[in-house]
């Protein structure tokens, strides 16, 4: 098999290809409502970048509540129906907040509320889709589709953000709102169409209590999951929180608008592309080597990037900063996936989800007091160096580990 087919395997499959068409238009919305959201907040506290880490708080908070019970409804009910219901309630949100923005009725105190509301079904939403791949292609080709996905996901980061900052100078953010409620559409219709015959289904989890219990006690009797999922919490809460950091380095370190907000986040997503490619090469299940090494090339390229000194130098080094966060998270969780048993892997990637992005509520506060009490870069700065202590860390947990093995294995 030649390079580009063993790159694009997963489109060969056609439930795939359906949910990948309908996913590439729905996201580019999604991120369009990303910048217009981060947008509107900033206009509606008055630049406060503590208001913006409020509402990611909100956004994401949910995820500490819920993310490990999607995992087991994904577990034990069909993922495809379950996707449906999740992207009307999306789509829901989207229309509201658009009308209240569009009819200028829309306060800080609403956008709050919403954006707790759809953070509810996006945490439910994120471990029902991220092991619905392996359903749709199977298990061999589970690593190309986790890496596919992401490019699906980058592509459209690249242009929503670009046509999200056009836009809300043109229009202002409501109508931004009210697009992306219109591109549930796609992704909508993509699930309708699937074939559930050409499926991959596997043996699914009983009615029996205690099954978010069963997903936790697989993961604590694994000392490398452990260790994993720990990194993936430290980068993640710090590291990957760019919802607001660019927001904050393009209004208060450039002083610059929204279309310059924009195209710092297609900046990053055109690493985040680039990275995609090198992902989808892979096969198999990657090693906790290329999850560290890929970490540490993060966080590295992100401290870099957060001390240039123009906003040219920063959109360039943004891309290969996004270039090692996709690296890093897509090893991170085809190394989750791959590594439990099929009818576990739903609650496990609810967990998965959980220390993803469920430390935003956290790193979000955080980041923005130190853009109010450091400066705009501080974001940037502190979460690259706590990515790369982070990182070293672990390599050094890992070796000890080794050592101990090797002690232990040595006759008496």
């Amino acid at each position: 098999m030649t390079a580009p087919a063993t790159m694009f395997a997963s489109l060969r499959v056609r439930n795939y290809r359906l949910f990948a068409a309908g996913q590439v238009v729905s996201l580019v919305g999604t991120w369009m409502q990303r910048v217009a959201q981060d947008w509107l907040v900033l206009n509606l506290s008055g630049g406060s970048p503590v208001a913006l880490g409020v509402a990611a708080a909100l956004q994401f908070g949910p995820t500490l509540l819920l993310s490990l019970a999607g995992g087991a409804i994904a577990d034990r009910y069909d993922k495809r129906r379950i996707l449906m219901g999740l992207q009307l309630g999306m789509g829901a949100c989207a229309l509201a907040l658009g009308l209240l923005d569009v009819t200028g009725t829309a306060t800080l105190g609403i956008v709050y509320v919403l954006c707790f509301l759809l953070g509810c079904f996006s945490a439910v939403d994120a471990p029902v889709r991220q092991s619905f791949a392996g359903e749709m292609v199977g298990p061999d080709s589970l690593t190309n589709a986790v890496a596919l996905n992401s490019m699906t996901f980058n592509t459209a980061r690249i242009v929503g953000p670009a046509v999200a900052g056009l836009m809300i100078a043109a229009v202002g953010t409501g109508w931004v709102f009210l697009v992306n409620c219109a591109t549930f559409a796609a992704v909508l219709t993509g699930l309708a169409l699937m074939r559930p015959a050409e499926m991959f289904p596997y043996e699914r989890a009983g009615r029996a209590r205690g099954a978010v219990r069963d997903g936790l006690r697989e993961v604590r009797r694994r000392p490398d999951l452990i260790l994993l999922l720990t990194v993936v919490f430290f980068v993640s809460t710090f590291g990957i929180n760019f919802f607001m950091t660019l927001a904050i380095t393009a209004r208060l370190v450039f002083g610059r608008g929204a279309e310059s907000y924009g195209l710092l986040t297609s900046a990053l997503a055109v690493g985040c592309l680039l990275g995609t490619f090198v992902a989808a090469r892979r096969v198999g299940r990657p090693r906790m080597r290329t999850v560290l090494i890929a970490g540490l090339f993060f966080g590295v390229a992100e401290l870099f990037t957060g001390v240039m000194p123009t906003y040219l130098l920063t959109a360039l080094l943004l891309i290969p900063t996004g270039l090692g966060q996709l690296v890093f998270t897509t090893a991170a969780n085809s190394a989750v996936q791959l590594g439990v048993s099929e009818s576990m892997r739903g609650r496990v990637m609810g967990l998965y989800i959980l220390v993803l992005l469920g430390g935003t509520p956290l790193g979000g506060p955080v980041l923005g007091w130190m853009a109010d009490a450091w400066g705009g870069r501080a974001p940037l700065v502190v979460g690259g160096a706590l990515t790369v202590l982070t990182v070293l860390v672990a390599a050094g947990v890992l070796v000890w580990q080794a050592r101990r093995s090797r002690v232990a294995a040595e006759p008496a």
